[in-house]
């Protein structure tokens, strides 16, 4: 069976969303590889692929680098973006990589894909293996990296480096071979070029031991990951940017379980937890205390709120205000998408939807401020906005981030929290119709 034919056959098997998807393209041979076997399996996937290349400002040939993958998306028909940093040459792995998959994922955002696709292999799974367990992780570390996350698929994940070269060797595709692969300052550089081709000297089967040793793990993981949905009463829920779960219920449990429900549970939102902030979010939930927050890094916090232990990225900073104006449209505050465009209103509207209607008039996209009220729809007196949130039960710790769209007079409309009385139309009159989603 050829690359090509086993790759189509493990692609059926991740069943992967139609839509819009980025090809994560250094210009080596693992991700031009995978570019050239994504377009030759349109057929099958039907996905919009994106040809995305991040110059990290590393290397002095880099410019070369983006021109030769620009000039591949371009043989393809495909859509290329790029993005520059300025790390220089004494960036570590770490900061690369977190460079990387910052723009990655801002791009997926900006550009409303469901999907990045990166070329990990089987060869990068046993470093990982090897390097997690050097460093002293727990089984779920040992797992390695999985085959498709939320948003993140490795499509090559189950083949081998030789066969992915011999691939690119077979098609004649150019490749460019990033130095810093070989250099043994990186670690994962030393554990590819030094210590690994040492231990396969004594021990030939290393490689396949490692894959096997995070199969392993990777079955304890979904396990676990399978009894999170299974536990009485912790009612675990996905929530917007994290999750949530009964306070009590975790607080009932010993310190062994209940760390490991939490980093179970974070693991499935992308959320890094250890034991040992997994203990601290123990102690906090069994205080019991409403609105007791605790940072988890990396952006992420803990909260307690109405009942519940709420594990969800920071709120990010606060957008500038813009103004939405015009027949249609679509602008960003933060993660928030809005979308407008005109068409008859309709008899009711839903006070806490994310859909509003409103007598054409331009807005003003802007944060929301302390002791503002507004006036609910089908409701009577002014409300705060503070207690609008806390009705619809939303922690303290998103609020930071959430537009509100107001006029002259004061708010109009806080998206999925509460719709005011103010510039509503009348049924059938032509009005701007505002969807808010949170990407």
């Amino acid at each position: 069976m050829t690359l090509l034919d086993a790759f189509r056959r493990y692609l059926s098997s991740l069943h992967l969303p139609r839509g819009r998807a980025l090809v994560a393209v250094s210009g080596g041979p693992d991700s031009v590889a995978l570019l050239d076997l994504m377009y030759r399996t349109l057929d099958l996937h039907q996905l919009d692929l994106v040809v995305a290349h991040f110059d990290h400002g590393i290397h002095p040939a880099s410019d070369r680098v983006a021109r030769g993958v620009r000039a591949l998306a371009e043989s393809y028909g495909l859509v290329y973006a790029e993005g520059c940093g300025e790390l220089g040459s004494d960036a570590t792995e770490t900061a690369a990589r977190e460079a990387r998959y910052a723009w990655l994922e801002s791009t997926r955002l900006s550009l409303s894909a469901a999907l990045i696709l990166t070329a990990h292999h089987a060869d990068d799974q046993a470093e990982t293996v090897l390097m997690r367990a050097l460093a002293g992780s727990g089984t779920a570390g040992l797992a390695g990296m999985s085959p498709r996350g939320a948003t993140l698929v490795r499509p090559l994940l189950p083949f081998r480096r030789e066969a992915v070269v011999g691939y690119v060797r077979s098609q004649g595709l150019q490749v460019w071979s990033d130095p810093a692969n070989q250099n043994p300052r990186h670690l994962r550089s030393w554990i590819r070029g030094d210590v690994l081709p040492m231990l396969r000297g004594r021990l030939p089967g290393v490689d396949a031991a490692l894959i096997a040793l995070g199969r392993h793990a990777a079955r304890d993981r979904s396990a676990w990951n399978a009894a999170l949905d299974l536990l009485p009463g912790l009612d675990f829920r996905l929530e917007r940017d994290g999750f949530s779960v009964a306070a009590r219920t975790l607080s009932g449990y010993d310190s062994t379980l209940g760390e490991t429900v939490l980093m179970t549970a974070a693991r499935r939102v992308g959320c890094r937890l250890g034991p040992a902030r997994a203990a601290r979010v123990l102690r906090v939930a069994a205080r019991g205390a409403s609105g007791a927050t605790l940072p988890l890094g990396e952006g992420w916090a803990a909260e307690i709120a109405f009942g519940r232990v709420v594990v969800s990225r920071v709120a990010p900073v606060r957008a500038a205000p813009w103004t939405l104006a015009g027949p249609q449209g679509e602008g960003w505050w933060g993660r928030w998408r809005l979308r407008w465009t005109l068409e008859p209103a309709p008899a009711r509207q839903e006070r806490g939807g994310l859909t509003a209607w409103i007598r054409p008039l331009p807005l003003l996209v802007r944060s929301w401020a302390a002791g503002e009220r507004l006036r609910p729809l089908g409701g009577t007196g002014r409300r705060l906005i503070v207690r609008c949130f806390q009705d619809a039960r939303v922690p303290r710790s998103r609020r930071a981030g959430w537009p509100v769209l107001a006029d002259a007079d004061g708010v109009v409309w806080l998206p999925g929290v509460c719709r005011s009385d103010a510039l509503l139309p009348e049924s059938g009159m032509e009005a701007v119709r505002i969807d808010a989603e949170y990407a």
